[in-house]
């Protein structure tokens, strides 16, 4: 995605009226997630260049087809499938596994962001907090690779670890550890903490997590950037909205409640925070300079 979005951005900007790019056909294999490898290509669903235009603010456009009408479908989805263990449940065999969030436009282009916002320094360490297959640690390198940053990362799942591994390959230190031992872990001090989609995760202290992190992990001058979800996955599909038990439409209340209390916390020990994002809303918060 990042080279997709590097392309169109640059034709523009070079006076180009349009960006052509061809894709794969997305109603060819609608039942696959955003990004997974389909037949030696990419799947890439329609909402995702729906979504890629309205980021970038340009009107999307489609090679007219004969006829010209569109026939609009409305499938179900199918029944989530059920949980593996805990310490798996997000390992590399499980459904989530499948997913791979460096190719959804909205939240690359938030994650790049905020890492700007953060104002790393040279030879900055970064940590990541639960980094599973360890895409949020390959983009931040690529993000900041004139920096040379050393990328720390944390996941209890060995089976995730191992897909870290084999995507960062000497780029990354990676432990094998629950979030409840991290006060006991000598990783030392970092330059940002990266925690995305992990304060949400059940089992964890997102308060406790929150006051160590900025306490004990945080240079003087650090910055944390949070991914709290607002979307979920199930059946090849991005659902906006988080999904309270019993309530059919998504309910805000939680996600609101957590973000006032990450942005207090945070702007009571110096840092300038922002809150930005769509299907992942990003807490991002850097010292004030």
């Amino acid at each position: 995605m990042r080279a997709i979005l590097a392309h169109v951005e640059a034709t523009l900007a070079g006076g180009a009226a349009c960006a052509w790019i061809v894709v794969a056909d997305p109603e060819a294999s609608r039942t696959h997630y955003n990004g997974e490898w389909v037949d030696g290509v990419r799947h890439r669903p329609l909402r995702v260049w729906v979504e890629l235009a309205d980021r970038l603010g340009v009107r999307l456009r489609l090679r007219p087809r004969p006829p010209a009408r569109l026939a609009i479908g409305f499938e179900a989805l199918a029944a989530a499938p059920p949980a593996g263990p805990a310490r798996e449940r997000y390992g590399a065999d499980s459904e989530l596994a499948r997913i791979d969030k460096a190719e959804e436009p909205g939240l690359v282009l938030d994650l790049a962001e905020a890492v700007e916002r953060a104002a790393l320094p040279p030879t900055p360490r970064v940590l990541e907090l639960g980094c599973g297959s360890g895409w949020a640690l390959a983009l931040v390198h690529e993000l900041a690779a004139d920096r040379a940053p050393h990328l720390v990362g944390v996941d209890h799942s060995p089976s995730a670890l191992a897909a870290a591994r084999a995507r960062l390959g000497p780029l990354a230190e990676l432990h094998e550890a629950d979030l409840a031992t991290l006060p006991s872990l000598a990783l030392g001090r970092f330059d940002l903490v990266l925690a995305i989609g992990v304060l949400q995760s059940p089992g964890v202290d997102d308060r406790a997590l929150l006051r160590h992190v900025v306490q004990d992990r945080l240079t003087a001058t650090g910055a944390v950037i949070f991914g709290v979800p607002n979307c979920r996955y199930r059946d090849g599909v991005l659902v906006p909205g988080a999904r309270i038990r019993n309530l059919r439409q998504p309910e805000l209340g939680l996600v609101v409640k957590d973000l006032a209390f990450y942005r207090k916390y945070l702007q009571q020990h110096d840092r300038e925070v922002w809150i930005t994002g769509r299907h992942y809303l990003f807490v991002t918060g850097a010292a004030r300079r």
